[in-house]
């Protein structure tokens, strides 16, 4: 190496160092040791140096935050672990119900306070940054919280990201997740110039974010005035060199240099917990940044493992949402939409008004007993807010401002698309049409749903190809997409060659789908990805389903009425109260407010044999849940399932891909003497880290077709731990506990065989 270089590289390593330093001290300490002059100085030198000496520039240096060239197109980050949503909490009465069922799961007696940590809820962008070994290596948007865009080059120019950690102990690979935002004073100074310049301006500060942080040229992105909090870590190499509580990690992840918001607080139970969200509220409206309200997390990580997940959200976490803003606008007219599941939905046609952040000129109703609750009509002057920030309603109208000419709505009597009958299930208040697939907007639905990533993952199927499909009348049902022809598909519109054969190529691809995705993308109403894996797993077949009857889903409860939460509270009240018997324990169980009714009460007492029988029982003794034959199908969901599989045009749908030789796998119908092979039945599975020849959802598809139960947390009951790249703690307890431990070699020996 020649002396120029030698003596460049031990200039430009100097200047890296001070430079990134100088960027800690301004973005996040807030507290510049140098003029802005004197650190465009600086830059500028080491960017000479790095354009004469470009092998120079490494990987954390500073000039990397002015972009680079522009993409093609953003590539697939699959997440190590998922990148879940919140719950939402609205009200005081709400957090109360979050903080007793963490209690209630975790086994916290009465009084018993949980360590929470409160933080605030930036209204912004989720992401994901990893670092290796210090360094910055990728960074990705949350997207479908599986996978995400990579966003790599644009998060480099934020100036509060860290390109380097400080200090030292950080694993070798780390894993943190924040929230990407635009602060109000930086928002309105951009829109203001970009007003100037007749260019594009932002609705509001979120759109901002997002907007700069998707741009293919990441030049742009530069110089837009983005800023950064991490709150979580999302994984690393070695869990065990993490603290134990969240609250650890965050002041740790801030001894790093990462960017953390001083708003968070550590709260001792939820009166703490409702008094810190009030507190943030009254000073929302000083704060730098926008929020949308305040997240709740129990501090204590093993505890979050243990409460795990439900469907896409922790139950260790809660988001308690400030009040929607609220507007006034005139309602113009009403119209009658028709949902998937054929739910009639009556949606106001409003003089645009702008709240919440966007213009809202449509906000829904519900159902024809809110319009009716509501006293709605046609010319009257109403309230609208965005409901949880997201979606519009009308909350009600101002009856003095009411013209003498405002009209009465009034429930449509047939289908406003097909004019099909117009039907209401008992007990329930939403009328459906009854059309099924022959109406034309609950087949491009239906359609749209099956076709949908989570169901049967047809690529290329978007809105625009289900709309012609279904107008063009080429498909009636779902199983009529297997028998599309190349020919019919070169009819549509913006359909070319390579595309019409992809998409067939993919329609023939689902047949291959596992069986839940496929009763997934069924539609069945109320029936999620969990059920419907979970029915999978039960019955083994669309056949066993087509035969099913309905005490094979839901046998008669122990005690109607009695849940998982009410059984816990009757067991806690009968421990705290010893003199309770059988002649005073109806009247006692009314008084205690423990949201049982006398009925319930008196039919208890009758099942289980007195008050002294009782006391003997833990919760599971008691609550109706756990005498559900298929795990998580309760009641209402029963009535779903087997009116669907009832029902002659939903046969007739299910019989086809029964032809098509779908829905079937290698799991035991419990409606069959016949045993099919299950070497995995009884067995608990839990799976880890990263794996490359496949998904996590896919490697837990077939360990659940071969019989095991997949758990998200690792016990002395865990059978096998599948531990994949960047396993963290999940891998050290199994370690720990003696739980025999395959890595994805051998899983992938195993389903092989």
């Amino acid at each position: 190496m020649s002396q120029a270089i030698t003596e460049a590289a031990a200039r430009a390593a100097e200047l890296q160092q001070e430079l990134n330093h100088h960027n800690t001290q301004y973005h996040q300490l807030d507290a510049p040791l140098i003029s802005d002059a004197d650190y465009d100085a600086l830059f500028r030198e080491l960017r000479d140096l790095e354009l004469a000496f470009p092998e120079l520039q490494s990987a954390d240096s500073p000039t990397l935050r002015v972009g680079a060239q522009p993409l093609a197109g953003f590539d697939t980050v699959v997440h190590t672990r998922p990148m879940l949503s919140l719950s939402n909490v609205f009200d005081a009465s709400e957090l109360s119900d979050f903080d007793r069922r963490v209690r209630e799961r975790l086994g916290v007696t009465v009084g018993e306070k949980i360590a929470y940590v409160g933080e605030p809820k930036l209204d912004g962008l989720a992401v994901s940054i990893v670092y290796r070994d210090g360094l910055m290596v990728q960074a990705a948007t949350r997207g479908d919280g599986e996978q995400g865009e990579d966003i790599t080059a644009n998060v480099r120019t934020v100036k509060s990201v860290p390109l380097r950690l400080m200090g030292s102990g950080w694993p070798a690979e780390l894993e943190v997740r924040g929230e990407l935002f635009m602060p109000s004073a930086a928002f309105n100074a951009f829109n203001e110039t970009a007003e100037k310049r007749g260019e594009k301006t932002f609705v509001n500060p979120r759109n901002a974010a997002a907007g700069s942080v998707r741009l293919l040229d990441s030049r742009i992105t530069a110089n837009r005035p983005l800023d950064i909090f991490l709150y979580a870590v999302g994984g690393s190499s070695d869990d065990s060199q993490l603290p134990v509580t969240h609250s650890d990690r965050l002041d740790l992840l801030q001894q790093w240099g990462l960017p953390i918001s001083n708003a968070w607080s550590r709260l001792q139970g939820c009166d703490d917990c409702q008094k810190f969200y009030e507190s943030v509220a009254a000073s929302r409206a000083q704060l730098p940044y926008e929020i949308d309200g305040v997240v709740f997390k129990v501090d204590a990580i093993d505890a979050q493992q243990q409460l795990g997940q439900v469907a896409r959200a922790p139950r260790w976490a809660t988001a308690y949402k400030f009040p929607a803003e609220e507007k006034t606008t005139k309602l113009l007219a009403i119209d009658f939409q028709v949902g998937r599941t054929g739910a009639i939905t009556p949606v106001a046609k409003l003089e645009p008004v702008f709240v919440g952040g966007v213009t809202v000129s449509n906000a829904t109703l519900h159902n024809m007993q809110e319009v009716v609750r509501k006293d709605v009509r046609v010319g009257d002057t109403v309230w609208v807010r965005r409901a949880g920030d997201v979606i519009p309603e009308v909350v009600g109208p101002l009856l003095d401002q009411r013209p003498v000419d405002a009209l009465k709505i009034e429930a449509p009597s047939v289908c406003p698309v097909c004019e099909s009958a117009l039907v209401q299930v008992p007990g329930e208040v939403v009328i459906r049409c009854s059309g099924g697939f022959v109406c034309p907007e609950q087949r491009k639905q239906a359609l749209a749903h099956f076709a949908s990533r989570r169901a049967m993952d047809i690529d290329g199927m978007g809105e625009q190809i289900v709309e012609q499909l279904v107008d063009r009348d080429l498909v009636r049902s779902p199983s009529d997409l297997y028998t599309l022809t190349y020919e019919q598909l070169m009819q549509l519109d913006l359909v070319a060659e390579k595309s019409a054969a992809n998409l067939l190529d993919a329609i023939e691809s689902s047949k291959g789908a596992s069986l839940g995705r496929l009763i997934f993308g069924l539609g069945i109403p109320g029936v999620g990805e969990v059920n419907a894996q979970a029915l999978a797993s039960h019955f083994g077949s669309l056949d066993s389903l087509l035969i099913m009857r309905r005490e094979d889903l839901m046998p008669a409860p122990r005690v109607a009425g009695m849940g998982t939460v009410s059984a816990q509270r009757l067991v806690d009240f009968l421990a705290e109260q010893p003199e309770i018997d059988d002649a005073n324990f109806v009247t006692a169980i009314v008084e205690a407010k423990l949201r049982i009714k006398a009925d319930t009460a008196a039919a208890l007492l009758r099942w289980s044999g007195g008050v002294t029988a009782m006391r003997q029982m833990a919760a599971d003794d008691i609550c109706t849940k756990n005498t559900a034959t298929v795990e998580g199908i309760g009641d209402v969901l029963a009535e779903n399932v087997v009116q669907f599989f009832a029902a002659d045009r939903h046969r007739s749908v299910v019989q086809s891909f029964i032809n098509l030789g779908m829905g079937a796998e290698a799991a035991v119908s419990l409606l069959s003497d016949t045993d099919m092979p299950q070497p995995l039945a009884g067995q608990i599975f839990v799976l880890t880290g990263s794996l490359s020849e496949m998904t996590r959802d896919e490697a837990k598809e077939k360990l659940q077709a071969l019989g095991a139960k997949v758990t998200g947390s690792v016990s002395a009951k865990t059978d096998v731990v599948v531990a994949g790249v960047s396993a963290g703690s999940k891998l050290s307890k199994a370690e720990k506990l003696g739980v025999t431990v395959w890595d994805e070699a051998a899983l992938l020996e195993f389903l092989s065989t």
